[in-house]
């Protein structure tokens, strides 16, 4: 399989929004870390990782396609938030961001005619559908329980078990 110049350009292009998105993680995860947010903090943490193992998934497809996977350097994340709402509004909103690079990625593919890369493309597509949902339903929290010390430290709390019940979830969809 060779992988055309649009195609690796713009799959060069999502690896620096990955790599931007993994440091944006990590930095939003050590703000809740010094600010007490434990929950949150394991959460952005395995979201950076999350990110990360994207950019490889990304790496691994060109290099092995025979083109090049540019590694790019990457801007200083935002490091200071208002509130722990605040940080996963971030979060949503990077999520969207992908989104939207995926399927700009999905229609370059379709342009392009490259089967293997838009069946390659599928997995990101139904991951981003999981990623907002997951943004959606922690943000959903802050309006059911509230806003008030009490109301965050539970949901802080409340994130291992939410991304413990996606990484089963995501385990189980992958079985046959």
């Amino acid at each position: 399989m060779r992988i055309s110049s649009k195609i690796a350009k713009a799959i060069n292009d999502q690896i620096a929004y990955e790599a931007s998105a993994t440091h944006a993680y990590v930095a939003i995860g050590s703000w809740c870390e010094r600010t007490g947010y434990d929950g949150s903090a394991a959460f952005f943490f395995e979201q950076a990782n999350e990110e990360n193992t994207h950019l490889l998934k990304f790496t691994h497809y060109l290099n092995n396609g025979g083109a090049e996977a540019i590694i790019p350097a990457t801007e200083k994340p935002q490091g200071k938030f208002n509130s722990l709402e605040s940080t996963f509004q971030v979060g949503l909103k990077s999520e969207q961001t992908v989104t939207k690079l995926i399927n700009n990625l999905v229609e370059v593919a379709e342009r392009e005619k490259d089967r293997a890369t838009y069946s390659f493309l599928q997995w990101f597509v139904t991951e981003q559908i999981e990623e907002e949902t997951l943004f959606e339903t922690i943000l959903q929290k802050f309006e059911v329980v509230g806003r008030d010390k009490l109301a965050i430290y539970q949901i802080d709390q409340s994130l291992a078990s939410i991304r413990s019940e996606i990484m089963t979830k995501r385990v189980n969809q992958q079985q046959p």
